[in-house]
C-alpha cells in the first residue's frame, strides 16, 4: 500500500499529534473451510441485475477464498461454461442447476436445488 492512499483505510482516525503514531490495520480473519460433507450448500437459478441473463447461483459455502476459488474452477471446467465467484457465492453462466448439483454431489459436498 502507497504512503498516499494508505488513510483510506483508516477507520476512524483523522489526525494524531503523536509524532510516532503507527495505525494498526485490523486484521480480518479468513473462515475456516468446513469439510465438504458439514457444507450446506444451495443451488438456485437468477437473473436479477444481470440483464436478463441466466445464471446458476450456489450460496452457503463457509471457507478461505482459495478453497473457493478452487470449486469454482472445477464446476466452471466440469459444467464447460464460464462463472466467478465473490463474497461466498459463485455464479455459473447459464441454467446448469442439474449438472451442478451432480458435480457437488460427486465431489461429496451436501447440496441441494432451491
Amino acid at each position: 500500500m502507497s504512503k498516499k492512499s494508505d488513510w483510506k483505510n483508516r477507520d476512524g482516525v483523522v489526525y494524531s499529534t503523536n509524532s510516532d503514531f503507527n495505525y494498526k490495520y485490523e486484521q480480518s480473519e479468513e473462515a475456516e473451510t468446513l469439510p465438504a460433507a458439514k457444507q450446506n450448500l444451495r443451488i438456485k437459478l437468477d437473473n436479477a441485475g444481470r440483464a436478463g441473463k441466466q445464471v446458476t447461483l450456489i450460496t452457503g459455502f463457509i471457507g478461505s477464498t482459495a478453497d473457493l476459488e478452487s470449486l469454482t474452477k472445477l464446476l466452471k471446467t466440469k459444467c464447460g461454461v464460464g462463472g466467478s465467484s465473490k463474497a461466498g457465492d459463485i455464479l455459473i453462466q447459464g441454467d446448469v442447476r442439474d449438472k451442478v448439483l451432480a458435480v457437488l454431489t460427486k465431489e461429496g459436498y451436501k447440496a441441494r436445488k432451491v
